[in-house]
């Protein structure tokens, strides 16, 4: 499981290394080419950050058994969960009142119906998502 945050640095570097290429070799980008190479910057800084954050938190802790048994404890600590969970749902509770009000703006302020289009597919995609687990679990539980 430790050569997964070798390939991920590598493929952030190579997603990074390809945006910068394309960034400064295509003259005049047209359609998808505007925002392409922007993407790859950021996944590539994203992918990159994550392995390399990963490599150097398993070396710096190599050396620490009694430390990393602790942060293990801590990570699968019911009450750590708990209030993780509970802060996942506050922010849930923030991005709908959020987007939904952005999406509102974007569309008063003239935006492109595609970008609004796609911002409301994401929204409700999101909601949906929401009130699929809101059903499961309360069959479960």
């Amino acid at each position: 499981m430790r050569g997964i945050h070798y390939i991920t640095s590598t493929i952030g570097l190579l997603l990074l290394g390809i945006g910068f290429y394309l960034v400064k070799t295509v003259i005049e980008p047209q359609g998808m080419m505007k925002t392409l190479p922007y993407m790859c910057v950021g996944l590539g800084c994203g992918f990159f950050g994550q392995g390399m954050g990963e490599i150097v938190r398993r070396r710096a802790l190599k050396n620490y058994p009694d430390i990393r048994k602790q942060i293990e404890i801590d990570r699968h600590d019911e009450r750590n969960t708990a209030i993780g969970n509970r802060a996942k749902a506050k922010a849930y509770d923030l991005m709908k009142f959020t987007f939904g009000a952005l999406m509102i703006a974007f569309a008063l302020m003239g935006i492109d119906l595609a970008a609004v289009l796609l911002l409301a597919f994401a929204y409700l995609f999101v909601l949906g998502y929401g009130i699929y687990y809101r059903c499961k679990y309360d069959k479960e539980m």
